[in-house]
């Protein structure tokens, strides 16, 4: 379950993650969390999307938990969620027990500034430049 205080109930601050094994000819990575069950697990109708980051250095082992937009590792980029601005938007279902997705792609390139990206876009750029992904699932339901 995640935490309270990654949510829009708690603190709405961004989860610590870790990574390793990054492949070799990896040049960056990229991350996207997102809710597949929204709005309503028994019916849904989009992937809403909570946080995307991407050209992570290849060097990073991981985020620290709240991390400030100034505090992201260089030259790291963020695009936009689903609430129309960059930065980590926590869970806050509407109903149900939703799962989030947290995804780290390793991309065999560093992608160019996409000046804000929705997914779609982000996703359109990484295409054939994935080596390999990762997913941590949490689940969240409001009381």
């Amino acid at each position: 379950m995640v935490p309270l205080r990654h949510t829009c109930d708690g603190l709405d601050i961004s989860p610590a993650l870790d990574w390793t094994g990054v492949p070799a000819n990896t040049k960056s990575l990229a991350l996207i969390v997102d809710d597949p069950d929204a709005p309503d697990p028994l019916a849904p109708k989009v992937r809403w999307v909570h946080w995307l980051l991407y050209n992570l250095p290849v060097d990073s082992s991981g985020l620290p938990e709240g991390v400030a937009p100034k505090a992201l590792p260089a030259r790291t980029l963020q695009g936009s969620n689903d609430w129309g601005r960059t930065g980590y938007g926590g869970p806050c279902p509407p109903i149900g027990v939703h799962r989030y997705i947290h995804q780290i792609f390793a991309l065999d390139v560093q992608l160019p500034d996409l000046r804000n990206p929705t997914r779609a876009v982000l996703e359109k750029a990484m295409q054939g430049h994935i080596i390999e992904s990762a997913e941590l699932v949490g689940r969240y339901q409001r009381e």
